[in-house]
């Protein structure tokens, strides 16, 4: 008997399944998380682009509650990594064991993966364990696997990296180099939230509040998702707004303000650019366009470059911060007509 053909979902019934998907994981969300709409948009833009993001803010403010939450509402496998100081490399990917063939009285290596074998990685105070372990978790980042004693192993798909640190403790810390930071679509900040915000967290964290969270979306539809993300027509003007923005934080480019060559250090790279444009097209997508605008680009251009501009000891004498820059930037780079 021959087998049904799979019916391909197009186009259209996969944008009308991301609006629902969209509605009923910040439908879930909310039963945990209060306020923070910005940075939840952010989130969700870097889930349906396939970027990894790195979550700053101080104590008390859920940052590890929030990527929790999210990723309980996705059917997909979650792990979370503490990162401490004594935190070795094959802590995170997994090492190879010794164990004995009960048939054949062999003894034989057997690799045991470790934690990064996960769709969803919370790699919580990212900041806290040495460079040589930040490497193993880069690799991961960029190549989609792992490797241990010279044998390669594919991570599951998809793979998200959702990293917090905190900005105001720097005793017993290890900054991120330059080349991992790069790696993060997003850098989002987290403040604080509004008086009324702050009422409904203590009321609703002082009381019995038994919640329980659904799983509304799958990996496969996440897959389906990013496709649809990468068809957005985004048209060339907005394009070479991205590039030109980025361009602009580089000291060295021709036509560069007279305040990036005096603060920054060095400037944002090509993949700067890359996400710029990727999550304008998830956000037009999210809010239910299907084109991106020069607003998408503006709205996104901190998360994107705030990691991404290096500054200076002047920078930093006059306390400026890369936000500043950034916000400067946005102020002085006009838009470029359409057609050019």
């Amino acid at each position: 008997m021959a087998l049904e053909p799979v019916r391909t979902i197009t186009d259209d019934e996969l944008l009308g399944r991301l609006f629902n998907a969209k509605k009923e994981i910040l439908s879930e969300i909310r039963k945990i998380i209060v306020g923070q709409d910005t940075v939840v948009e952010q989130v969700l833009i870097s889930l349906f682009v396939g970027g990894h993001s790195l979550v700053t803010g101080v104590p008390g403010l859920a940052k590890t509650l929030l990527i929790k939450t999210i990723a309980s509402v996705l059917d997909l496998k979650f792990k979370r990594i503490q990162f401490t100081p004594d935190l070795m490399p094959s802590d995170i990917t997994g090492t190879d064991v010794i164990e004995e063939d009960r048939t054949s009285g062999k003894r034989v290596l057997q690799f045991i993966k470790g934690p990064i074998f996960a769709n969803i990685i919370l790699a919580d105070e990212i900041n806290r364990t040495p460079p040589k372990t930040q490497a193993a978790l880069l690799e991961a980042m960029q190549e989609g696997n792992v490797t241990v004693q010279g044998q390669t192993y594919e991570l599951p798909k998809p793979f998200y990296v959702l990293a917090t640190q905190n900005p105001i403790e720097l005793e017993g810390t290890y900054p991120l180099p330059e080349a991992q930071l790069d790696r993060f679509m997003f850098n989002i900040n987290i403040g604080y939230l509004s008086e009324d915000e702050e009422v409904a967290v203590v009321n609703s964290t002082t009381s019995l509040n038994d919640v329980t969270l659904n799983r509304v979306v799958t990996s496969d539809e996440i897959a389906g998702f990013q496709r649809l993300v990468r068809k957005v027509p985004a048209a060339e003007a907005v394009t070479r707004y991205a590039v030109k923005l980025v361009n602009m934080t580089r000291p060295d480019s021709n036509g560069s303000p007279d305040f990036v060559r005096r603060w920054v250090n060095w400037g944002a790279s090509v993949r700067a650019a890359q996400f710029l444009v990727l999550g304008g097209k998830a956000r037009a997508i999210l809010n239910g366009r299907y084109n991106v605008s020069f607003e998408d680009i503006r709205a996104l251009a901190h998360p994107v470059l705030r990691h991404r501009v290096l500054l200076n000891f002047h920078a930093e004498s006059e306390k400026v911060s890369s936000d500043e820059v950034i916000k400067r930037l946005l102020e002085t780079v006009p838009e470029p007509r359409s057609g050019i």
